[in-house]
């Protein structure tokens, strides 16, 4: 004879009730279950002993009745089998499609002195993960920032990155979450240099969730353009040089032009004198010095007389006296005194 796992299970039922007496004759397994929304739930609830009716109440609500031996009163959302259809210690208590509104406690009640047994549902939530902003082209070793927004989560998801397939150290992203009425949202965002063509993957999970939810984007990665940053500071700082030398050889240039221009002290004494000598002294004509015959034409005047003009000029200094006779004319000059001499034939 073969002894199943599932005799052994009774077995043990057995001799817990036996030693717990009335109290013990109800057993609920699980006791705490957590599962993820949208799923199947189960509940098992045995019996030692003689029993006719059994209610089930999930959140506070009476869903379902038993009664033996085979009148069970399902839905479509909860349902209840016996564990072997010849077996009515056994109840299998289903809940489907589970929703949040379901998470708290489900009592398993049998009428009688068995009394009531209560487990506690966790219902969790996955939402929605997306990378903002989509596929983009960079410049090798571009710095460069991702964010990825996950929403109607619960509990608060753990968010993660990874790069070609690798996750990403913790310490290149950042996530902060907040409560969105009944759910949360979080926002992690990753700062890193882009090195090659990268395909990041942001993923988001919760305990029930047997493979994370993902969204992906992909990096080109392309040649970073020459600097010429250098190029341009050396080419100003030789052409600002170029030009300061050249201004500085004009102003050299055009001091010495002019310094040649300007006229030496002796040279301008020497101008001095001329000028001076020029603005004092005037020619006279009339002079005719002794020994020498005035070669000036001679002219007839009204009254017979022809008055022949001298063109000899003599300087003389200038003598305060008279003179009268045949002088004509005498000119004062400051420091000379002009004398002009007319012969009448």
């Amino acid at each position: 004879m073969t002894v199943t796992w599932k005799s052994w299970r009774n077995l043990w039922i057995y001799s817990l009730l036996c030693t717990t007496g009335v109290s013990g004759q109800l057993q609920l397994q699980p006791l705490n279950s957590t599962v993820l929304q949208g799923s199947d739930v189960g509940f098992t609830a045995t019996v030692q002993g003689q029993w006719k009716v059994m209610t089930w109440n999930v959140g506070g609500f009476l869903v379902l009745t038993v009664v033996v031996p085979s009148n069970i009163t399902s839905s479509s959302q909860y349902s209840a089998t016996f564990c072997n259809s010849d077996d009515t210690s056994c109840v299998e208590f289903t809940i489907h499609n589970v929703s949040r509104k379901e998470s708290g406690p489900v009592v398993c009640t049998v009428q009688g002195d068995y009394g009531s047994r209560t487990a506690q549902l966790n219902v969790e939530e996955s939402g929605t993960v997306s990378i903002m902003g989509g596929n983009v082209t960079v410049e090798q070793d571009q710095h460069v920032e991702f964010m990825c927004i996950t929403t109607a989560w619960f509990p608060i998801p753990a968010v993660s990155w990874a790069q070609n397939g690798q996750a990403v150290n913790s310490s290149l992203y950042n996530t902060t979450s907040m409560a969105d009425g009944d759910s949360f949202t979080s926002t992690s965002v990753l700062r890193f240099q882009a090195v090659s063509n990268t395909t990041l993957e942001c993923q988001a999970a919760v305990q029930t969730l047997r493979n994370p939810r993902t969204s992906s984007v992909f990096i080109a990665v392309v040649p970073k353009p020459p600097d010429w940053t250098v190029l341009i500071a050396v080419v100003v700082s030789v052409g600002g040089f170029a030009l300061l030398v050249l201004l500085i050889l004009g102003i050299i240039f055009c001091y010495r032009r002019r310094k040649e221009k300007q006229p030496s002290y002796q040279d301008e004494i020497s101008r001095r004198v001329r000028r001076q000598s020029q603005g004092q002294g005037q020619v006279n004509t009339g002079y005719v010095p002794e020994g020498r015959t005035s070669a000036a034409p001679s002219q007839l005047t009204d009254s017979g007389f022809c008055q022949t003009n001298g063109s000899d000029i003599v300087e003389m200094p200038k003598v305060k006296s008279s003179h009268t006779g045949n002088d004509s004319n005498t000119v004062d000059q400051p420091g000379l005194r002009k004398h002009r001499h007319v012969t009448i034939v």
